[in-house]
């Protein structure tokens, strides 16, 4: 029979041992599908695509990144490895978004140039 000195000490052990479990479980808890940040990524993407990324090398090969992210992504995601998924998707909206960037740079840069080429026919008709 256990005694009231006895009874305290398996409590204790309970207590303790469930001190120890519950951060377990919830370290090992899944995190949901980053749903919202894969729509944003692919909407990235898109963007990237309209401005014509896919005209621009170094571009195109961001592009190419960002869409490898993303099917790295939906792989992870199949494994219900969320945190993977999450973070992939994260860099291949940044990949996407550099795209989107150089891709704006390349054609402010063509106009420019064309812009400058027009003014100094300007210039050669005025002398």
């Amino acid at each position: 029979m256990l005694t009231l000195i006895d009874k305290g000490k398996e409590r204790m052990k309970s207590v303790a041992m469930l001190a120890l479990f519950v951060p377990l479980a919830a370290g090992c808890a899944s995190l949901p599908a980053p749903t919202e940040q894969m729509a944003s990524t692919e909407a990235a993407v898109r963007g990237a695509r309209e401005v014509g990324a896919e005209r621009v090398p170094q571009a195109s090969l961001e592009l190419r990144l960002a869409e490898e992210g993303i099917a790295k992504a939906k792989a992870a995601m199949a494994e219900d490895d969320n945190e993977t998924a999450d973070r992939l998707l994260k860099r291949a909206q940044s990949d996407a978004e550099l795209a989107l960037s150089l891709a704006r740079e390349s054609k402010a840069r063509t106009d420019a140039a064309q812009v400058m080429g027009q003014v100094s026919q300007l210039r050669n008709q005025m002398k």
